[in-house]
């Protein structure tokens, strides 16, 4: 079935969002059952689900408009490495609370979930022009 760029994008996307989503969902409970981290305000279930798919429906979309352009691929990668990286840098200066340990096992969690969204957002190009991926699941 043929698809237009913009919507083999977006559903790209959302595949990736639904992917990290799950991946991430699976290391909050895996990390906060071994380190005990129990402070859930800010990353928790619902807040995963609902911002992690909702970001990359507009990374989808996003990403749609960037390849139609020459070396939009390349744009694409660019862009969200920096933007990876910036996250990242943010991430450690997070203060989450007053103590100390709590700050840093925030640091952690918040961190995981920084690293397994931005590989899922740089896999959108290499699955997007998968032509097993765009036949078996798109």
């Amino acid at each position: 079935m043929l698809q237009s760029r913009f919507s083999k994008g977006l559903l790209t996307g959302v595949f990736a969002g639904f992917a990290a989503t799950v991946i991430c969902l699976i290391y909050n409970a895996w990390y906060r059952g071994s380190s005990g981290f129990q402070l859930s305000g800010i990353i928790n279930v619902s807040s995963l689900i609902f911002a992690i798919n909702t970001v990359f429906l507009f990374i989808g979309v996003l990403y749609g408009f960037i390849n139609t352009l020459k070396k939009g691929d390349i744009l694409f990668v660019i862009l969200f490495l920096l933007i990876i990286v910036f996250c990242i840098w943010k991430t450690e200066g997070v203060q989450r609370t007053d103590n100390q340990q709590l700050n840093t096992e925030f640091r952690q969690l918040l961190l995981g979930v920084v690293l397994i969204t931005g590989i899922a957002v740089l896999s959108i190009p290499v699955l997007f022009h998968s032509k097993k991926f765009e036949e078996h699941v798109i």
